[in-house]
């Protein structure tokens, strides 16, 4: 039997990180090991505790959340940090991401969403609110020039397959949704998604998912 996801959250509100905490607990391969109401106090439970994913608000007294995971992941063993909030500003989700974090949220989003997020983060996975993820898309079509004819020379090292999956990540799908999209098992996916970091020497899915855009491969109005 494989060790639950150790979860800590983190919520200047004790009423929502009591909901959060009676949605994960409900979940048998979930625990959650701590909780925290500053960002602060965020640093030294995990210091203690060691989990696997935090969940992270921004708006906490003392250090706010993104300047906690900003610490959090210059530390050696950093947690997978998913980022709940209830506003979905861009500057908010661009340095989130940018920290580190392996997904960003909206506190509304339903409980079947949260669960999802924690458990992409826990194997590796980010997955981002699709409504926040139509914003990003909007503030880097906005910069990208007009659209190359064929495939950006950028991305020339992919196979077809590899730019689908590009294509997919860029709309904010996790894994699991993108196996879904192509009919494929979900370790055909993350191999692939592996195959796309390493040809295109990216840290991660977010750096990919920019230079998607970036390139011109992936535009507002483009197909879904």
């Amino acid at each position: 039997m494989t060790e639950p996801v150790r979860v800590v959250v983190a919520d200047d509100q004790q009423l929502l990180r009591a909901g959060f905490r009676v949605i994960l607990e409900s979940e048998n391969d979930i625990e959650v090991v701590g909780e925290a109401a500053d960002g602060l106090e965020v640093l030294d439970v995990v210091a203690r505790v060691r989990p696997d994913v935090v969940l992270m608000d921004i708006r906490m007294p003392i250090l706010d959340g993104l300047a906690a995971t900003e610490r959090l992941m210059a530390t050696a063993h950093p947690p997978r940090v998913v980022v709940l909030t209830t506003f979905d500003l861009n500057e908010y989700v661009v340095r989130a991401l940018r920290a580190g974090a392996y997904g960003f949220l909206l506190k509304d989003t339903p409980a079947s969403r949260l669960v999802s997020a924690v458990r992409a983060a826990a194997g590796g996975d980010a997955l981002i609110e699709p409504s926040i993820t139509r914003r990003l898309v909007e503030q880097f079509a906005a910069v990208t020039a007009a659209p190359p004819t064929g495939t950006p020379a950028v991305l020339a090292s992919l196979t077809d397959r590899e730019l689908d999956v590009l294509r997919l990540m860029a709309r904010g799908l996790s894994n699991a949704e993108i196996a879904g999209e192509l009919v494929v098992a979900d370790t055909t996916v993350k191999t692939h998604v592996a195959r796309v970091l390493a040809k295109l020497d990216l840290r991660d899915r977010v750096q990919a998912v920019v230079l998607a855009y970036e390139s011109g491969f992936v535009r507002r109005g483009g197909p879904e």
